[in-house]
């Protein structure tokens, strides 16, 4: 293909790590149906840990702590982009930092687009009087829309794609997540560990941070079919383990979105949230959802932060660690 015919087109989003997670199935797509676009990312530095598997997707540092801290920093951050001459610039991200590049790319005569976040249909899944309660748009569809915004096609299979061969009767567990609301109590989940490698199911732990490391430790004690991950291994390390598993279990958390990266089954046990709001991982099945169907009020949020008035609501508490088990079982009958 001729040089000419060749566009760069600049992506931005800077967090949080399960949306980054997001775009990649998005770009790789996109980088398939499209060969003479040139992509890259710009993101927080730890990001690009996501996209190295992806040689054909560029990675753009972005630390926002330290040398792009501050408004008046996004200026600075522009000028450098602007040396790469973009022809488009796709906005994922919508909040203030990524509007100031983008809105500079545009008075500059750049080609621009901006995620929709369909913020009053998520208000509405979410309202305790009024709710709306239907699937809204996947978030890795919204991502493609603002590709498309650009002018481009792009058809989405939504298909995990496994990315090695998958040791036997292996399970991840990934217990935690950034709210309790997202959370299934870590009792009930312990009980759930157990039960699995007593059924002869190798059990791998995930988790980060000093609290989870010390925890999951203690869940080696319980059987010898269980092993914690966590604190052991480099976070590439992780992914290459997340890829080898036949499933992984998650809460509504980055996990889920690393397993679809990675091309592993996650089982996913929501609370406070639910898949309606079009967060369920990529390629993942709405049949591999566990949640209490019956419990009206759900979801109390979009992002997991309880409102007002369900501060400490347990939002598993029809949900045993049985019944846990055994859906789960169930679900890996069903293949």
């Amino acid at each position: 293909m001729e040089k000419k015919n060749h566009k760069k087109l600049l992506v931005l989003r800077f967090s949080a790590l399960g949306d980054v997670t997001m775009i990649a199935p998005v770009l790789q797509e996109f980088v398939e149906q499209n060969p003479n676009v040139e992509v890259y990312v710009a993101s927080r530095p730890f990001m690009g840990n996501i996209f190295k598997q992806f040689p054909q997707i560029k990675f753009i540092s972005v630390d926002l702590n330290k040398e792009y801290k501050g408004f008046f920093s996004l200026f600075k951050l522009y000028k450098e982009l602007k040396q790469y001459n973009f022809d488009y610039v796709a906005d994922l991200h919508n909040v203030i930092r990524s509007k100031v590049i983008t809105t500079l790319f545009k008075l500059n005569g750049t080609k621009t687009a901006t995620l929709n976040k369909g913020r009053a249909e998520k208000r509405a899944l979410v309202d305790q009087k009024n709710r709306v309660f239907k699937q809204l748009k996947l978030t890795t569809e919204r991502y493609a829309d603002v590709l498309r915004q650009l002018g481009f096609n792009v058809n989405l299979k939504h298909k995990i794609e496994p990315k090695s061969i998958k040791e036997p009767k292996s399970i991840g567990i990934a217990p935690f997540a950034a709210f309790t609301s997202k959370m299934y109590p870590i009792e009930k989940m312990k009980i759930v560990a157990k039960k699995l490698a007593e059924n002869g199911y190798k059990i791998y732990l995930f988790g980060g941070g000093e609290t989870e490391i010390n925890e999951l430790k203690t869940w080696e004690n319980f059987n010898p079919n269980i092993k914690s991950l966590a604190g052991t291994v480099s976070f590439e390390e992780e992914l290459q383990a997340i890829a080898k598993l036949e499933v992984m279990i998650s809460m509504d958390s980055a996990n889920m979105h690393l397993a679809s990266l990675m091309g592993t089954r996650t089982i996913s046990i929501w609370g406070g949230t639910h898949p309606f709001a079009g967060f369920l991982g990529y390629g993942q099945s709405i049949n591999d959802v566990i949640q209490d169907e019956t419990m009206k009020i759900r979801p109390t949020s979009i992002f997991g932060k309880n409102p007002k008035g369900f501060e400490n609501y347990d939002y598993f508490q029809n949900l045993s660690a049985d019944d846990v088990y055994l859906q789960i079982v169930n679900k890996l009958k069903n293949q």
